[in-house]
C-alpha cells in the first residue's frame, strides 16, 4: 500500500450570474487528488490528514470509500473543511484562492503519526501541507522518519494564496529534500521558486542533496527527468483542454503507479532505472495528465483509459 499525506478540501468554480455567483464544488486537494488517481490506477492507496465531520467532510469520506481509497489512517475532527475558490484563465489554468485557517486538513499534530506496517511500501506528501502548521513540521518529521525504510515521493506544488512567503516555501523544500527518494515539480513551481535558475540546475542540486529521481513537467510540452540514467524527456500530446486542475496531480500518482508495476518500489531500484524505463513512465505519466486536462476539475483516469503502450515491462 501507498500513503499519500496532505490537504483534503473542496474546489468551488464560481459562475456569475448577474447580482449573484453560482459554485459547481468538485472535491479536491492535492494529496487527496493523489491518492484517488492511485487507486483509479489499481493501486492500493490510503490518505492520512484531518477530515472534517462536517457536511463536506463527511462527503469526502464517502468519496474515499466510493473509490477505494483506505480510511483507516484519518484523523476526523469537528474542525471545517478547507474550502478553494477557482477561477479558470482562457487557457484552462487555474487560480485559487483559499479559506482553510484552522481547517481539519491543517490540524495534524506530531502525536497524530501513524506508525506504518510492513506492508505500505511508499509515502507521499506535497503541496501546502508542507508549509502550513502543525501539518507541515508533522510530515517533516514523518518523511524523515521513514527515509530509507519506504519509498518516499514530494510535490512541492506551491500555492503562494496560502503561504505567499517563498522563502519558508524554499526553507521547508531544503529541510524535505534530503528526506525523499522520488520528486515531482512544475517548471511553473520551479520559476516561482528559483527563478534564476535552469530547471536543470536545480534538478541536479535537489540530487546532490539526497534525492534520486527528479521530474520536472512542462504542460502541453510534456516531462523529463533527471537520474542515475541522465536526463531523459518526452513531449506532450495536443489535448483540447477543459481546465487543468488536477492534472500535475494525475502524472504524480501515474509516476508511482508506474514504479509500482514494475516492482520499482525503493531506493536502490530507482537508481537501476534504465533510459528506456524511464522514458515509458514519462509517457505514461503525462498521458494520465493529458486525459485529466480534458475533463472538468481532478477527474483521473482509471488503469483502462491509458493505452498498453505506456506500460512498463520489467
Amino acid at each position: 500500500m501507498f500513503v499519500v499525506c496532505g490537504e483534503a478540501l473542496w474546489d468551488l468554480y464560481g459562475s456569475d450570474k448577474g447580482e449573484g455567483l453560482s459554485f459547481d464544488a468538485r472535491i479536491g486537494g492535492s494529496p487527496f487528488n493523489v491518492a484517488v488517481g492511485l487507486a483509479r490506477l489499481d493501486q492500493e492507496a490510503a490518505l492520512f490528514t484531518g477530515l472534517s465531520t462536517d457536511l463536506l467532510g463527511e462527503k469526502l469520506f464517502a468519496a474515499l470509500k466510493t473509490e477505494g481509497v483506505e480510511t483507516g489512517f484519518l484523523l476526523r475532527s469537528s474542525r471545517r473543511t478547507t474550502l478553494s475558490l477557482v477561477t479558470l484563465g482562457k487557457d484552462g489554468s487555474p487560480s485559487y484562492a483559499f479559506y482553510g485557517d484552522g481547517a481539519a486538513d491543517r490540524a495534524v499534530n506530531l502525536s497524530d503519526l501513524p506508525v506504518f506496517s510492513r506492508d505500505i511500501w511508499g509515502v507521499h506528501a506535497g503541496s501546502f501541507s508542507l508549509v502550513t502548521e502543525p501539518i507541515g513540521t508533522s510530515l517533516l518529521s514523518l518523511l524523515g522518519r521513514e527515509a530509507g525504510e519506504r519509498l518516499v515521493t514530494l510535490d512541492p506544488n506551491v500555492r503562494l494564496n496560502v503561504e505567499p512567503d517563498l522563502s519558508l516555501w524554499r526553507e521547508r523544500l531544503d529541510a524535505f529534500v534530503p528526506t525523499t527518494d522520488l520528486i515531482k515539480v512544475s517548471e511553473e513551481d520551479l520559476g516561482l521558486l528559483y527563478p534564476s535558475a535552469p530547471p536543470a540546475e536545480t534538478a541536479e542540486r535537489w540530487r546532490a542533496a539526497g534525492a534520486t529521481l527528479v521530474v520536472v513537467t512542462y504542460g502541453r510540452e510534456g516531462a523529463e527527468a533527471f537520474g542515475t540514467f541522465g536526463r531523459v524527456s518526452v513531449r506532450g500530446s495536443a489535448v483540447d483542454v477543459v481546465d487543468t486542475v488536477g492534472a500535475g496531480d494525475s502524472f504524480m500518482a501515474a509516476l508511482i503507479a508506474g514504479l509500482a508495476e514494475r516492482s520499482t518500489k525503493s531506493r536502490e531500484a530507482l537508481t537501476m532505472l534504465r533510459r528506456d524505463e524511464v522514458e515509458a513512465l514519462l509517457a505514461f505519466a503525462t498521458e494520465a495528465a493529458g486525459i485529466t486536462c480534458g475533463r472538468r476539475g481532478a477527474d483521473p483516469p482509471r488503469r483502462a483509459e491509458l493505452g498498453a503502450a505506456a506500460c512498463l515491462d520489467g
